[in-house]
């Protein structure tokens, strides 16, 4: 069925979008940590995107309505589409330096590697995020809507 699909396609872009905002709000809350675990400053973390059905995934649907009347197969409900996060990887964008010899994590020079996280660029891409967001919610309202509309017709 159709509806099944387009709900699996706008809840993989809901739960995306919600580990993207995960993703921002740890880059925010550790944009002031100068020590890790693994050494060094924070590195900021960015979410890597990929679509899940393939480039293929609209012309094998239309050409097995082609063959057999209808798009639904007999082998189930499938995954049409969406998307998934293929990875949380770190920027490798350079560490900014400030100088500061008070500073507990100061080298000898006196200079204290900073987390590459900018305020601006994070509070961006959680817009963006929040909108990608919200543009999956209506879809989904939209979707409701139909069905809705649907099952009445059959009352």
């Amino acid at each position: 069925m159709a509806f099944f699909s387009s709900m699996n396609i706008v809840g993989s872009g809901m739960t995306a979008q919600q580990a993207r905002l995960d993703v921002i709000s740890e880059n925010i809350t550790n944009m002031n940590t100068t020590r890790t675990e693994s050494g060094g400053a924070y590195r900021r973390k960015i979410t890597i995107m990929e679509s899940e059905s393939g480039k293929n995934g609209f012309r094998e649907a239309m050409s097995r309505a082609a063959r057999k009347g209808h798009a639904i197969s007999n082998r189930g409900f499938e995954q049409a589409g969406g998307v998934k996060i293929v990875e949380i990887a770190e920027d490798q964008t350079e560490m900014p330096f400030v100088y500061d010899p008070t500073h507990p994590d100061a080298n000898e020079e006196g200079y204290v590697e900073l987390p590459n996280v900018t305020l601006v660029k994070e509070v961006t891409d959680a817009m963006a995020a929040s909108q990608a967001f919200n543009a999956n919610v209506t879809a989904f309202n939209a979707l409701k809507q139909v069905v809705q509309r649907g099952l009445d017709i059959g009352v």
